[in-house]
């Protein structure tokens, strides 16, 4: 299928009877493990769909829609997620369920916002980007032990200008595949925003001197392990390993590169997810469950988002 294909009408709300509530959400990953409910496993979704039910005070399972789903270890600050529920229940609740929320999820997953959401929304298939930020202490001493769940250590100091030339060869709208792990029936193609990396301070109340080395990357969606594996290329760069023009190369060959690593999770956060004005979200719902082509119309997000 491709993107001229004729596609079924698509429902963009939901069910009669049922409202949709746009939550906004953060957790801290290490001890999750993504966020994907999986069977025997501590997942965010499944703590955020067993908090519902119990602070609903129902046995049905209203479950979550995420706008990109993260791997274990992953963080994020700027999730979104969408449930349906029962108009009955909405009335009910709604004005206590922030609260009631807030005092039944663990400590490493917050809920800080929640409303109906406008027509049209859907929060996976209605954003038009995701935006994460990958933070690397280059330090030879390491990283500062308050900063090292969420902070990566690289043993190399990091020449910055050199990491921000190899990512200018990876933006616009490409196949992946060199740096996903395939899924069956999935897309690889997807169009890289912006990558861009910069120096922000240490915090001010860490006991060491210098700076994080911060990589910003957003895309319309990610593939499975794309960002990870764009940051563990570009790396190879900035410590001197591989030219510039290394990254760009991995893009053009289509196929896994075993000198590039899918670095380690818990330097990835989630940091935003865009969304167009109101009027516009049905639209871009139903643009986003195409299948996309490389070439073809690049407002198809290939649905959804993942690391």
């Amino acid at each position: 299928m491709n993107d001229c294909a004729e596609q079924p009408p698509v429902k963009d709300g939901p069910a009669d009877g049922h409202v949709r509530i746009r939550l906004d959400l953060a957790y801290h990953g290490a001890e999750f493990s993504g966020w994907a409910r999986q069977r025997g496993r501590r997942t965010v979704q499944g703590e955020l769909e067993d908090a519902l039910r119990i602070v609903l005070r129902s046995e049905d399972n209203f479950p979550l829609t995420v706008a990109g789903r993260t791997d274990a270890g992953v963080h994020a600050r700027g999730q979104v997620a969408h449930v349906d529920l029962p108009d009955e229940l909405w009335a009910q609740h709604g004005e206590k369920l922030l609260r009631r929320l807030a005092g039944r999820l663990p400590a490493d997953v917050r809920v800080y916002r929640l409303g109906e959401a406008p027509h049209g929304f859907d929060a996976r298939f209605a954003a038009i980007w995701r935006r994460y930020a990958y933070r690397v202490a280059d330090h030879p001493g390491g990283v500062d032990p308050m900063l090292r769940g969420h902070v990566l250590w690289h043993d190399r100091p990091l020449d910055l200008d050199k990491m921000n030339a190899a990512a200018a060869l990876l933006v616009g709208e490409h196949d992946f595949a060199a740096y996903c792990k395939k899924r069956e029936g999935a897309t690889t193609i997807r169009t890289l925003l912006e990558v861009h990396w910069e120096r922000v301070p240490i915090d001010p109340y860490a006991a060491q001197e210098g700076s994080l080395a911060v990589a910003t990357v957003r895309a319309d969606a990610f593939c499975h392990n794309m960002v990870r594996s764009l940051v563990g290329a570009m790396l190879l760069v900035g410590d001197g390993h591989r030219p510039v023009e290394f990254p760009g190369e991995v893009l053009a060959g289509g196929v896994r590169n075993s000198a590039v690593n899918v670095i380690r999770p818990h330097g990835l956060t989630l940091e935003e997810v865009g969304y167009p004005e109101d009027s516009l979200l049905a639209e871009r719902n139903r643009v986003s469950r195409r299948l996309r082509t490389l070439g073809g119309d690049a407002s198809g997000a290939a649905g959804g988002g993942s690391d």
